[in-house]
Parts: structure tokens; sequence; C-alpha cells
């Protein structure tokens, strides 16, 4: 998700009514203020807090003793037509918190039949939110993203308790916890201790990253207010960032992002949905091609294959690599064909000819800092792609810089020295980054095989096993590319501009 910020001069006079609420709040004495905060910072309860150990829940299809009974029962309520799913329920790892729910197939399927068909009703988007997509639009694209949206609304329903039509669903999402299908939260919310696990993958640092930008969001969420007062009308005076505490808004962030759905082919204020029976109740799988689908009206979901009943139905993730599945969702796929790592090179700037260099690599598609991507099964292919641009920053004669400038391909003149250089360079980065993991690939799979294993260093050692595996598979091609060298005795060429690997 992207973070962009809004500029003054996005506010449109037509949005100065909606200045009005925020204006009264700095009117108030300081006395009304001060009781206001006080009165807020009693009791807030997370988006995800979840129910505590010793509530029950009946065994009529999770339906609770709260009067409004189970999901799928309030939105049958609520205009749901028939449909062929049905919420079942597997054991947590964690005993302190209730099952995983998920959605299964409540009679035999076949593929293309239409499992469930939800009502716009009860999908909730910004434009439903807002009231205005104008205004929609104008957040997200210039300060907020939808999830920071999403989540503050949320927040702000979940204050109203029962009262809140979304009431049951947000009580799913607190029953969920955030937690994926393989009842892992997202590393968003590991600790550090836990996040050590990841030492060595880039993922780590991914974490850290998107860690951040939730906070930046955190820190602009008093726009939403100002600029859409009359969505929080019915709380005049709560300004979400003293309302809501960083750690619990980072919590609610983290639900939503578990559980948006990305809808294509409809407007902006409407491609981030949050849909009740979708995920996380739904499992995600890269290898599926179903998808929940805008329809007129609706949003639906279309079986690509067949089910029998009471089998968990999923839901394709997109294309994302695994590091986005584990940030994202809490799980790893095994079998995803759009896994990946990178590899990012960079020309020189020191290098007297950088900008010859510059110039030939974009007329051939590359970039001075070009990233490069290693997809699973597909390593020789990579560094295949990568060495032409390599060699590219170790042509140090100026003369043959000019031959390559005239040529009409990414050829440059290899000489076997300077082909043995470019090879040491691959073959000591792909060894550095292994050797920056705290266990090899055999460590990683006697840890998996364990069934006591801690979850969430389960999906950890899965993710750096994969990219380990794939680290490897390069290094083995590159060696196996130094061992068809025609002379092994010569020296690699001196490179003191060598391009940069990381």
């Amino acid at each position: 998700m992207e973070f962009t910020y809004l500029h003054n001069k996005c506010i449109s006079p037509s949005l100065t009514v909606l200045s009005r609420v925020s204006i009264s709040f700095y009117n108030l004495p300081k006395r009304a203020v001060s009781f206001h905060r006080r009165r807020r910072n009693l009791c807030f309860a997370t988006l995800v807090d979840g129910k505590r150990p010793g509530e029950v829940v009946s065994e009529r299809g999770g339906e609770e003793e709260d009067g409004f009974g189970d999901l799928k029962s309030w939105m049958l309520n609520n205009g749901l037509p028939p449909c062929k799913v049905v919420l079942k329920e597997r054991s947590s790892h964690d005993k302190e918190l209730l099952p995983i729910r998920y959605v299964a197939a409540s009679e035999d399927l076949q593929a293309s039949d239409v499992a469930v068909s939800v009502p716009n009703s009860l999908v909730v988007t910004l434009e439903r939110v807002l009231g205005n997509e104008t205004l929609a639009e104008l957040l997200t694209t210039n300060k907020l993203s939808e999830l920071a949206c999403l989540a503050l609304y949320l927040m702000y329903e979940k204050k109203q308790g029962k009262k809140s039509f979304w009431y049951p669903y947000i009580k799913e999402l607190d029953r969920q916890r955030g937690r994926g299908q393989l009842a892992v939260e997202s590393p968003l919310l590991w600790s550090e201790a836990e996040l050590a696990y990841l030492t060595g993958s880039p993922t780590k640092a991914e974490v850290l990253d998107r860690a951040d930008g939730i906070k930046r969001e955190y820190e602009e969420l008093d726009t939403v207010w100002f600029m859409a007062g009359s969505l929080f009308q019915q709380y005049p005076y709560d300004i979400p960032t003293e309302a809501f505490p960083f750690e619990i808004f980072k919590q609610a962030f983290v639900a939503i992002q578990s559980c948006v759905v990305h809808l294509q082919k409809v407007s902006l204020a409407r491609r981030f949905a949050l849909v009740p029976l979708g995920p996380p109740l739904l499992a995600y799988s890269s290898n599926c091609k179903a998808m929940l689908t805008a329809v007129d009206g609706a949003v639906e979901l279309v079986v690509d294959r067949p089910y029998k009943a009471g089998e968990p139905i999923v839901v394709w993730c997109g294309p994302q690599p695994n590091s986005k599945l584990l940030l994202n969702y809490g799980f790893v796929d095994e079998d995803n064909p759009y896994d990946r790592i990178a590899v990012e090179a960079a020309l020189n700037t020191e290098d007297p000819q950088y900008q010859d260099k510059r110039m030939v690599a974009q007329r051939n598609g590359k970039l001075s800092v070009q990233v490069f991507q290693v997809y699973a099964g597909k390593e020789k292919e990579a560094v295949s792609d990568i060495l032409p641009y390599l060699r590219l920053g170790y042509v140090s004669d100026p003369s043959e810089m000019q031959s390559v400038i005239s040529s009409q391909g990414p050829v440059c003149p290899v000489s076997p020295c300077m082909e043995q250089a470019v090879l040491d360079q691959l073959t000591v980065y792909f060894r550095t980054r292994l050797a920056g993991y705290c266990t090899s690939i055999s460590e990683d799979e006697l840890m998996l095989v364990d069934p006591n294993l801690n979850p969430k260093k389960r999906v950890a050692t899965q993710l750096v096993r994969l990219e380990k595996k794939m680290l490897s598979a390069c290094l083995q091609a590159t060696v196996d590319l130094i061992n068809q060298l025609p002379d092994h005795a010569v020296s690699p060429c001196p490179a003191p501009y060598a391009p940069l690997l990381k």
C-alpha cells in the first residue's frame, strides 16, 4: 500500500462545510475539552480484542447468547440471498483464543457454481462509509490509504456496540483477531523476539517499513475527522489520535488488512471492500482462479473447482510472493508459483562512464538501479538476465564503451578475465546473502517436521527456507557457469567501478 500525502490545495471550497465540526472543537472551553478527553480514555476496546476465555459459543453453527446470532444469520436477515456456504470451526494453536472459523461448502459444488452473492448493502467500502465518492477519492489519493479509513470507520462503529448495524461483522473480526486460516497474525503484530525468526530475510525490513508507514497514517488520521465531520457527528469531539492510541489503531489496521478484498473494474472509492463471508473466513490460495467479483448490486464468489460438502472454500490471493502473503495474511504457500526474491543491482555513480552506461542500460529497458526478480524454479534464467547488466558495469576502456554505445543490443565485449570477475562477484553476493540467515536449509527442514513448532516460527521458517532454496539455486547456476569457463587459470579483471549488488 502506498502512503501519499494531501496538500492544502486539495481542500476545495465545497468541503468547507465539513470543517465546521472540527472548528467547534477548538471553540470549546478548556474544561469541556478536558472532560471529553478523560471520558474517551476510560476504556477503549481494540477492534481485534476478541472474546475472553470462558465465553460460550453454542454448538449451533457458532450462534452466541447475545441475541444477535452468528454472522450468516445476520446477513440472511439483512438481504443475503440463499447461498451454498456454511461457517465451520477449527481449533486454534492458542488455547486462550476461540477457534478459527472458515467458510466451507454447505453442499456439493461444481466448478462455476455461485457459492455466495453478498449484496452491496452488506459490503463496506469508502463510497458507502463516506457517502461521497469525490471525498473518498480525495482522501485516499492524496493522504490516507483505504485501509486506514476503513479501520477508523469500524473502530468508531465498534464504540456503538450493539447499536451499530455492523456489530455482528465487527464481532466476527474481533474473533479472528487478524489471524489468517493458519491462525497466525501478520508479523506486524509480532514481538521483537518473534521478528528475529526472520533474520536474514528482506521481509524483516519490509515489516519495519510497513509499521513506520502505519505510524505515519495514524498521525494523519485527524484529516478524516476534519474533512468528513458529518460521518463522525455521533461523537463530535472524538479526534481519532486522541480517541485511539497508536497500538489499537495498528491492530485494527492489520485486522482490516487481513480481510480487505481488492475488487476489479469498479470506481476508486469501491476498489477496496470488506465483504462478510470473505477473507479471512475464506482461505487464500496461490493456485486457484476463484475471486470475489463485483457484479450488478453485489459481490459474488464463483468457485473454480468441485467441492464436497464441508470442504473449505479457497480464493485466489493474487500474484503475491510469500513475503507479501506472510506480511498481509499471516501464511506462506509452499506451492506458490508467484514466489520470488529480489536482486538489486546498481551502476556505480563514481564511474567516469556512468552517464554513458546509464544511457545504454535505459536503451535496453533497464535502470541505473535495477531490481531483478528471481522466481522460484527460474533461477537459472534470472542469473542469465542479470549477467549482461553486470558486464556493462565492468566495461572500463573508453573505446570499448563507444563500441557498446554504437551497438544495437545489450552486447558487451566479454573477455575471460571480465567474465571471471562478474561471476565471482555474483557468487560472493549469493553466498553472503545465504550466510545472513541463522539456519541452513536442512536445519529448517528438521524444524518443520516438529508438530509442536510454534506457529509463528513455523511460517517464518517456511518463508526463509524457500528464500534460501532460491538463493542456493542461483548460486549453483553461477558456479555452473564458472565451471564452463575455458580457462580457470585466468585471474579476474580489476574493477574499480564494479556495479553494486544488494
